[in-house]
């Protein structure tokens, strides 16, 4: 057999199966393609909005802020009835808040979007895709 049919028959091994590389770029194409597709679904732009008024009321996010301050303050020092009190208040404010209620409502929408798409994957592929492995590398 010569070196052009050597080189000929090769070629034909290797028709229509892409390699490494290929197959690495088709991945990276389809994933940037799926990042623009979910940054201009109704979903996403909802949590984006949402998020940006929250960020932008100034009210609101001080109440976050005492919300988060509270609870700190109660794992930190321990049950305190007056601190639980005043948490439960606070979780009330939370509760009745609009801009809160709308930015937590948009971001279950997206994570919930978010799983769909993770179980799709996960059942395409034949296992759990974005399965907590506890963290940590060691």
């Amino acid at each position: 057999m010569s070196d052009a049919q050597d080189v000929e028959g090769a070629a034909e091994d290797s028709v229509g199966v892409p390699d490494e590389e290929d197959v690495e770029a088709n991945v990276e194409a389809a994933l940037h393609e799926f990042l623009d597709t979910l940054g201009e679904s109704e979903t996403y732009q909802q949590f984006v909005a949402a998020d940006e008024t929250l960020q932008d009321d100034d009210d609101a996010m001080a109440l976050l802020r005492e919300y988060q301050q509270k609870q700190q303050q109660m794992q930190r020092g321990g049950f305190d009835e007056s601190v639980m009190a005043e948490l439960k208040q606070l979780q009330t404010e939370v509760s009745n808040n609009e801009t809160i209620q709308r930015q937590q409502a948009a971001q279950a929408d997206l994570i919930e979007l978010l799983q769909r798409t993770n179980d799709a994957i996960s059942d395409e592929i034949g296992e759990e895709f974005a399965r907590s492995t506890g963290g940590g590398c060691c």
